[in-house]
């Protein structure tokens, strides 16, 4: 389990976008993520890079 802090995560739908993006790769993945702080909180077999790959592809940078 890892957090990547995810900019423009504004509501419900941006959170459904980048759920999907990585439970395309990872079906089973575990996905929360909190909107005030914009971070999310990621349950997977995937690396933390790929993940972070996959949540910049579905149009949400990273923040330092």
């Amino acid at each position: 389990m890892f957090n990547l802090t995810v900019s423009g995560m504004t509501c419900g739908g941006c959170i459904n976008a980048v759920t999907r993006a990585i439970q395309t790769v990872d079906p089973q993945a575990k996905v929360q993520a909190d909107l005030t702080t914009q971070v999310l909180t990621v349950e997977t077999h995937l690396s933390p890079e790929i993940t972070a790959q996959l949540v910049t592809e579905a149009g949400f940078p990273l923040s330092e």
